[in-house]
């Protein structure tokens, strides 16, 4: 009887472990969250209130254009290089000095005197689109250590959640802030949103990062995610900065389809830039005196139905224990594309609330799908693929912002954003007929595997291996 008792109490001890450990990792990330929303608060602020400063202190539309490129430009190279950081150095670090750089340089540019504000806001171009990045990806690829494989849907949606409420309250506020106090006083505020979440990141242990491209985690090299000892091997290499590249597109071929879910990524990246862009053109179109009303209208039923949206999947991932998977990420880019097509129709303002909160739903559920999805891959590749794919998504929005300007000269709204999110309907079409290819082919391979085992398994088939079944 005590020998019967001894496991089970073992048992319950360990269950309990778990759910505190559980409990507090789940806090731990709450807190992770919240200053992470703090920082997406001062991001979101600066975006407004930089660019209208850039505008007035040159008077010229084509240094907000210089402003922006440098500033992708920055978070493209980043992208290139945050894998093999991520090799080197802890997530913690990397995400603790991104924000401590963003403060500095902001710091920087409200004590930069007139002569040098061209060179302030440079250097504040470059930080801030290089650091935005690091700190993103750092996050994205900690997630499963953070918080456990299990929870990787329920943290994806908590951050987004966090970070679609600062984009509401940073551009909401930020012509209130900018009329009221002054450039000044905003880039001190956005300076203090950053140091809020560098303390936030310091106070909090944090895994991932540093030690993830030593070798491959046990179990890897022969798991359905690929890693394989080359993997791990590449993935040192990366560690002498020597073979960063060939490690970043390995991580794309770790799992069917993960290179043409990127692609896509980049492609919806492109289409996104066409809606920014062609936003205030429409909206001033439909109210000249006061174009700023239907745009943060817009982005504010937008955000609603983002927020709703992962309200959903937390609840779903909760119950079911799984994530939406890259069937989801498909068919929300398709969903979300055509209602961005749609908001630029010229239906009723009522019938076009309803299509951009059905954008944000969408958008919700593709962002939380494709985050889950990448996090899939074993943590010796995982930096190197989020690095790889925010490369993507800068490429995709930098070209596309460049063309679209271009195309909007000459074309309606509707039309350039027709064929921009167009084309991500039909990569999204192609990555869905992808990924039920693999299923299918996984299924018919899992049902002639049982059929091979069902028939060598018969005692009456007298064969070796139908004999050693039956036997056991």
């Amino acid at each position: 009887m005590g020998s019967a008792d001894g496991p089970k109490a073992d048992e319950t001890d360990g269950d309990a472990r778990k759910a505190r450990d559980t409990a507090v990792s789940e806090r731990r990330f709450r807190f992770l969250v919240a200053g992470y929303a703090v920082s997406s608060y001062g991001t979101f602020l600066n975006m407004v209130a930089l660019n209208l400063f850039v505008y007035e202190t040159t008077g010229r539309a084509l240094a907000m254009g210089l402003f922006m490129a440098v500033r992708l430009a920055s978070g493209f190279v980043a992208g290139l290089v945050v894998g093999g950081l991520l090799a080197r150095f802890s997530a913690k670090s990397i995400m603790l000095w991104a924000n401590v750089g963003q403060g500095a340089v902001m710091l920087v540019l409200i004590l930069a005197p007139d002569g040098m504000l061209t060179g302030a806001l440079m250097a504040v171009s470059v930080v801030i689109g290089a650091c935005g990045t690091l700190f993103m990806v750092a996050l994205r690829s900690s997630i499963p250590e953070m918080v456990g494989e299990d929870r990787r849907a329920w943290a994806n949606s908590l951050s987004i959640t966090g970070r679609s409420l600062a984009m509401v309250a940073g551009f909401a506020s930020a012509g209130v802030v900018v009329s009221l106090v002054g450039y000044t006083a905003a880039f001190l505020v956005d300076m203090a949103t950053f140091v809020a979440c560098a303390v936030t990141v310091a106070l909090l242990p944090i895994a991932g990062g540093k030690g993830a491209g030593g070798s491959v985690p046990e179990g890897s090299e022969g798991s359905g995610s690929s890693g394989g000892s080359g993997a791990g091997k590449d993935a040192s290499a990366a560690k002498g900065g020597r073979r960063w590249r060939p490690v970043a597109f390995l991580a794309l071929a770790a799992a069917p389809g993960m290179g043409l879910m990127v692609a896509l990524r980049g492609v919806d990246a492109f289409g996104s830039s066409s809606h920014n862009a062609a936003l205030p053109i429409y909206s001033t179109s439909l109210d000249a005196s006061n174009p700023a009303v239907f745009v943060s209208a817009f982005w504010c039923v937008w955000a609603l139905g983002n927020i709703g949206a992962q309200q959903v999947i937390q609840r779903y991932a909760q119950r079911t224990g799984r994530s939406v998977g890259a069937l989801g990420f498909g068919y929300g880019t398709v969903v979300m594309s055509a209602a961005f097509i749609a908001a630029f129709a010229g239906f009723p303002l009522a019938v076009t609330a309803v299509i951009a909160l059905i954008a944000g739903a969408a958008d919700g559920l593709t962002e939380v799908a494709y985050t889950s999805h990448l996090q899939t891959l074993p943590a010796t590749l995982r930096g190197h693929a989020f690095g790889l794919s925010a490369t993507f998504e800068n490429l995709g929005f930098g070209v596309g912002m460049i063309l679209v300007a271009a195309a909007l000269d000459r074309f309606s709204p509707l039309a350039v954003v027709g064929w921009s999110h167009g084309a991500a309907i039909v990569v999204a079409v192609v990555f869905l007929l992808r990924v039920a290819g693999v299923r299918r082919a996984e299924r018919t391979g899992r049902a002639g595997l049982r059929k091979e085992e069902a028939v060598e398994g018969r005692p009456d088939r007298g064969d070796r291996d139908g004999a050693e079944v039956s036997g056991g």
